[in-house]
């Protein structure tokens, strides 16, 4: 198996911040806020997950762990709104690693789930037949709705958290690019890839439950990932995986880089 090295794991960690900067800035009034010790990606909406915190750096010590969190901590509990910290154990020392899930409940983020940085130089070919269904460019407000949905019911979040969160216009710019899969005229499966730092980054891959095992989100993500290469002349990709998606994405030609672990702390004066 393929080790990672230093420098895919660091381009792992580049991209969840790059592609979260682009989601928050085109979002109804999201914002993008630099410190040294933390980077912070908020779209200001209910979907907690879209208002993020990351590392800028690996933290060797506990105290640079704890800075970080504290500041997004801070910056957070202006708002109004639940948010997440992103971290990696490939960028945690071993003696901050032990002592990560403490010092973040300190600050009330509790664990919400872990995703995989994963990264594909091409495409293997599909291994089985894709099924015949209508791939549809996001043009308007139906596609921002159709994939928005779809992640909603993916995420287990209200409809509505999911619209305010990606029901933008300005958020489908000359650097992102959606798709939406359609089965007898619904709704199925979306992809949505977004030009990071000269990689095609894919996100919002998710299918809803009465279509799902039959190919639908590989075939939405192979067109997303076909537009990519021939709109921005772009082949290699990066994405962050749930664990019932890795193995899709590996048949797809993708290999594991590093483990990323969500916490989630909830909105500002709720218990």
């Amino acid at each position: 198996m393929h080790s990672a090295t230093q420098a895919e794991i660091d381009e792992s960690h580049a991209q969840f911040r790059g592609a979260w900067r682009k989601m928050a800035l085109g979002g109804r009034s999201g914002e993008v806020v630099e410190r040294p010790e933390v980077f912070i990606a908020s779209s200001h909406v209910s979907w907690a997950m879209m208002n993020a915190a990351f590392l800028r750096a690996p933290a060797t010590t506990e105290q640079a762990l704890s800075a970080a969190v504290a500041s997004a901590a801070r910056y957070f509990s202006t708002g109004r709104h639940p948010w997440t910290f992103v971290v990696s154990d490939d960028w945690l020392a071993p003696q901050v690693c032990a002592r990560a899930e403490a010092i973040l409940a300190w600050y009330k983020l509790r664990p919400l789930t872990t995703v995989t940085g994963m990264v594909c130089e091409r495409l293997s070919e599909p291994v089985r037949a894709l099924p015949s269904l209508d791939v549809r460019p996001v043009k308007d407000a139906w596609g921002r709705q159709a994939v928005a949905d779809i992640n909603s019911l993916a995420y287990d979040v209200s409809r509505e958290s999911g619209r305010e969160a990606l029901d933008s216009e300005p958020l489908y710019d000359e650097e992102t690019r959606g798709f939406v899969a359609c089965r007898d005229d619904a709704p199925a499966s979306s992809s949505v890839v977004l030009r990071v730092d000269g990689l095609a980054y894919i996100a919002l891959v998710a299918t809803s439950p009465g279509h799902r095992r039959i190919g639908a989100a590989e075939l939405v993500m192979r067109h997303a990932l076909r537009e990519a290469r021939d709109t921005w002349g772009l082949e290699r990709s990066v994405l962050h995986a749930t664990d019932a998606g890795a193995p899709v994405y590996q048949r797809m030609g993708y290999r594991p880089v590093t483990r990323f672990r969500l916490y989630e702390a909830p909105a500002p004066g709720s218990t």
